[in-house]
């Protein structure tokens, strides 16, 4: 059986019931490219600006609203966080992505194909939050706590980091003030000394991979399983 709605989870398998039940969850994927000499919203890869982190649920990326997290309060009324502006000691570029909330994040992708350059870069970071996060912040998943090299970075959740990707919270009331959505926000950190200048050079993929989970028929931690499937 299997199901596919814009409401609820895929679940797909061909036994349903019984003490063979293989049924399983479809693991979702959503990425983006962030190309740091690219500042022209909607075109591809774009990669924010100044304040501005760029959204991928529009192709080409457009600019990302980061909104405050909140599970009761509309985002029409939430109050709107801006990224930390340019100086000559930091930089924060990112990705803005949505999923479904409560669900599981299998795995956060940072794949660098040109490492960012300009001026002089003593760290670069990228952070997975609910929120904008800055400099030495604690985010609320994990992050990459150095690229220097290209190819694919390692990933590190912190401890709470674990808890809270296996069930992200609800952080936007959307749609008609019900809908509840887990924002999730790549926040690239470029820290430097006073010659840090505007990047020069710059490719960033990064992807989330994640699972809707269904609450009608338990999470990880609440049985029995319901008959809703």
């Amino acid at each position: 059986m299997a199901r596919s709605t814009f409401e609820g989870p895929i679940l797909a398998g061909d036994n349903r019931f019984g003490p063979f039940r293989n049924v399983g969850y479809t693991n979702l994927t959503q990425n983006g490219y962030l190309n740091l000499l690219n500042n022209v919203a909607n075109t591809a890869g774009y990669s924010g600006a100044s304040t501005q982190f760029a959204v991928g649920n529009n192709i080409p990326n457009g600019n990302a609203t980061i909104y405050t997290p909140s599970s009761t309060v509309p985002y029409t009324s939430s109050a709107v966080v801006t990224p930390t502006a340019d100086t000559t000691s930091n930089i924060y570029r990112g990705f803005v992505c949505y999923i479904p909330a409560g669900s599981d994040i299998d795995i956060a992708i940072i794949d660098v194909a040109v490492v960012p350059t300009g001026g002089t870069i003593s760290t670069i970071k990228m952070y997975l939050s609910n929120t904008f996060t800055a400099e030495g912040g604690t985010p609320l998943y994990g992050s990459v706590a150095s690229i220097s090299a290209t190819g694919r970075q390692t990933f590190a959740y912190t401890a709470a980091g674990v808890t809270n990707a296996n069930n992200t919270p609800a952080d936007i009331v959307g749609v008609n003030n019900n809908q509840q959505l887990s924002q999730i926000v790549f926040t690239l950190s470029i820290a430097g000394s006073a010659a840090l200048a505007t990047p020069t050079a710059g490719q960033i993929y990064v992807a989330l991979r994640y699972i809707q989970t269904d609450g009608n028929i338990g999470t990880a931690t609440a049985y029995p399983y319901g008959n809703f499937d």
